[in-house]
């Protein structure tokens, strides 16, 4: 097919590059944008022309020396790469939040810059929401009202005209029809030109009435991954078919235009309900008249994945359907030509699946404080009438550990923390077993594990093997948008269960100067450290979580009671602050992790309730006891250690190995560490408490993984603590490891996760660790001792 008709438009979205260029060379005001729900119409009124700022191609050296392979994915280094070529001119860039990884690039271009090491042009994030309610709408105004005055500041010109969506609309009616007259490779780059293109360019080249010839072969319509590229398409149209519609973030829906302040308008998939998807592609597939369908995920894409079973149940087998990914290509050929049909995953066969490798050789873990004895034994004991309760038809609620608890605890309401859950599974060696079942259901099985294994439990019908008896059916479920995975994982979960699902927006400090002492800011300033909007939102949001779960259950969220639950947690927050700063005082160390890691998190699961300020305050005063005695883990310690990331909850031991052979105690890790300095939120002088949860929620998990909030924190622990090393898992942002080693604490990158380590990895792991601990961190603790006085 000639593409001569659409040449402009066409090379302007291989090459935005030029575009933006010759732009700028015509004196005209250029924005790039980076994100697919960017406000195009306001910048065109600003008098700028919004230019996308797609991806690099090729090799990513600049990104790479900074992140390394890890913390961004492809596509994250390759936005980096092209904003760190100074080759680029240097006009503003805007972000949009449309996904996780685009605000973890923002961010991390905020921290290169904070540290001297990337001198980028004007930059801003438009940080909108995207669930459909008057909340987030009242938030995306405030957002755009912001994004107005940044402009205004840079200077605004003559409002520009938009191009005219009716002739590309009209152009996809012939990609549509019977026969197609237009590819799928086309009409994709058309529609990614008018995010490039000025509105005469575009106007002059799309023409409705272009000869282009009649396409046969397979009509296939494509769902999954946002296509930021037009690979993929050209691939596929290769093969001999015509791609005639798609349902993905740059395809036909890129052209719904309207209220930029509207969240339903412009809302990403990675933040859209499976179901929604679903139904929509069932009916346009059938609109334009698709003979196949196939589900692409691209790259590390982690939305995706977890839509595919939700299309595959709609289709129900009135089309083939093919989930697969962007690499395998071979295997969309012999699908279209009929000799790969794509048959729903195998169920798991009842008998028990093989023993984990290596679990016989993982020892148990010695725990040493007498204030964790009776924890087993009240876990069980709770966890018991939570299933008993939900038995007796109570209604029961499963939230992430990002999203507020307290609600539900002055709502007398049952519960269960998600990660708790995942975090049991593993301790009963069954993740392989939960993460068969993902799999046997059509869910993926390596896309956020950890936060799927309450999902997982939804299909376990095995008595003998469900970890407690199982995890009771809930009635809700709770979670904030804060990974592309969560809404599918939630969403799919509420499927399954027939739970009410809320889903909290997950907003993003835009500022470009953020303070990095957080710890000292937030417990009582938190009304000064946190942006007015994003307490607004949330603050609201929660009013509507009250309001839906009282009329769900009868029950009456009294005020007098919410206070009181808060008043506790911040009391166990406190004792636990204390326990922290003790253990970073003392040489020998009074415990290690082992103890202080279920020492907080049992409790923690349980905030809000006297039992658990009251264990908080006997850890506390058994670890000041310890301290007065003398008592230690190992009373001739000679290496002080920290681990970075979750727990490995299925080997505690793993902990202790090298306490006897080599005096080294892992003292840090981020359980303690985040209760001590994340969750304390004080609501005195008549300040709202429910504003102050909003306070305590807004940034959970920003200390651990957000550029400019993570880094300072882990050296600030690091040093109070007087660590010699750190032992990272594969999930350590790596801007916590460079900033480490930049303090200059060694670090070792496990490069493994937290639950599902087989007998092989351990024993090399094992070797690794013992001469790290013989090398870099046994030569800082001998210069640290040399120096003590």
């Amino acid at each position: 097919m000639s593409a001569d008709p659409f040449a402009p438009l066409l090379a302007a979205y291989d090459d935005p590059d030029a575009v933006a260029r010759a732009a700028l060379a015509a004196g005209r005001r250029v924005i790039r944008t980076i994100g697919a729900d960017a406000p195009r119409e306001l910048l065109l009124a600003a008098g700028y022309q919004p230019v996308r700022l797609a991806p690099a191609t090729g090799e990513t050296p600049r990104a790479d020396a900074v992140m390394g392979q890890k913390g961004l994915g492809a596509r994250g280094r390759a936005v980096l790469e092209a904003l760190l070529d100074p080759a680029q001119p240097g006009v503003p860039v805007l972000f949009t939040s449309a996904d996780a990884e685009l605000v973890q690039v923002f961010a991390t271009i905020r921290d290169l810059a904070r540290l001297g090491d990337a001198t980028p042009p004007p930059i801003a994030l438009i940080d909108l929401g995207h669930l459909p309610r008057e909340t987030t709408r009242a938030y995306n105004v405030v957002r755009l009202a912001e994004l107005d005055a940044w402009l205004r500041d840079l200077g605004t010109g003559p409002a520009l005209p938009d191009a005219d969506v009716g002739k590309l609309l009209a152009l996809d009616g012939r990609r549509r029809a019977m026969p197609a007259r237009l590819s799928g490779t086309t009409m994709l780059k058309l529609i990614g030109s008018l995010s490039v293109v000025d509105a005469a360019t575009a106007d002059a080249a799309l023409s409705p009435d272009a000869d282009v010839p009649a396409r046969d072969g397979p009509r296939v319509y494509i769902v999954g991954s946002p296509h930021e590229t037009a690979r993929s398409y050209e691939a596929i149209e290769a093969l001999g078919a015509t791609i005639v519609g798609e349902d993905h973030d740059w395809g036909r829906r890129a052209l719904v235009g309207g209220d930029p302040a509207d969240p339903a308008i412009r809302r990403p998939s990675a933040v859209t309900p499976p179901a929604e998807i679903a139904a929509r592609v069932i009916a346009d597939a059938a609109a334009c008249q698709a003979t196949h369908i196939v589900h692409l995920t691209i790259g590390a894409d982690e939305a995706a994945p977890w839509t595919a079973a939700a299309v595959r149940r709609a289709i129900g087998g009135a089309l083939p359907f093919l989930a697969t990914t962007d690499t395998a290509i071979e295997d969309i050929a012999a699908f279209l030509a009929g000799q790969l049909r794509a048959a729903p995953p195998p169920k798991l066969s009842r008998p028990a699946p093989p023993r984990t490798p290596g679990a016989a050789d993982k020892t148990r873990s010695r725990k040493s404080l007498t204030s964790l004895e009776g924890f087993g034994t009240y876990q069980r004991e709770w966890f018991a009438g939570v299933r008993a309760r939900a038995a007796e038809g109570e209604p029961f609620a499963v939230v992430n550990a990002n999203a507020p608890q307290e609600i539900l605890r002055a709502l007398d309401i049952p519960f269960v923390v998600n990660q708790w859950w995942a975090s049991i599974v593993a301790a009963k060696q069954q993740s392989r077993r939960y993460l068969g079942l993902l799999s046997a259901h059509d869910y993926p099985a390596k896309v956020e594990p950890y936060s799927a294994q309450g999902l997982a439990a939804s299909f376990d019908d095995d008595p003998d093997q469900a970890p407690w008896g199982g995890l009771p059916k809930p009635n809700f479920v709770h979670a904030v948008l804060s990974s592309d995975a969560t809404a599918g994982i939630f969403s799919n979960w509420a499927d399954e269960t027939g739970a009410a699902p809320y889903l909290y927006e997950r907003t993003v400090d835009p500022n470009w100067t953020i303070a990095t002492n957080w710890w000292d800011d937030l417990p009582d300033g938190w009304e000064e450290a946190l942006e007015p909007a994003r307490l607004d939102l949330l603050t609201a949001e929660l009013r509507d979580v009250i309001a839906q779960l009282e009329a769900a259950t009868d029950r009456v969220f009294e005020p007098a009671r919410f206070e009181a639950v808060m008043h506790l947690v911040n009391e166990q927050e406190e004792y636990y602050r204390r326990t922290r700063d003790l253990i970073a005082r003392t040489v020998p160390a009074p415990i290690g992790i082992v103890d202080s890691m279920p020492a907080t998190m049992v409790p923690q699961w349980h905030r809000g309730t006297q039992w658990a300020r009251d264990a908080a305050k006997a850890f506390y005063e058994e670890v000041a006891q310890r301290v007065a005695d003398g008592a230690s883990v190992v009373p001739e310690e000679r290496v002080r250690l920290m681990f970075v990331g979750r727990g490995m909850w299925s080997d505690m031991g793993f902990y202790q190995r090298w306490e006897e052979s080599h005096g080294a105690v892992f003292v840090w890790s981020m359980y303690l560490g985040l209760a001590a300095d994340g969750y304390i939120r004080h609501f005195d002088r008549g300040r709202d408490p429910l504003r102050a949860l909003a306070a305590r929620f807004l940034t959970m998990g920003d200390e651990l993984r957000m550029p400019s909030w993570a880094a300072p924190w882990h050296v600030h622990e690091a040093q109070t603590h007087q660590v010699d090393g750190a032992m990272a898992l594969d999930d350590a942002d790596p801007f916590v490891i460079r900033a480490l080693v930049a303090a200059g604490i060694p670090v070792l990158e496990l490069g493994v996760d937290n639950f599902a380590l087989a007998g092989d990895d351990a024993a090399a792991l094992h070797d690794r660790i013992t001469a790290f601990i013989e090398g870099p961190a046994g030569a800082r603790a001998e210069a640290r001792r040399t120096v003590a006085p």
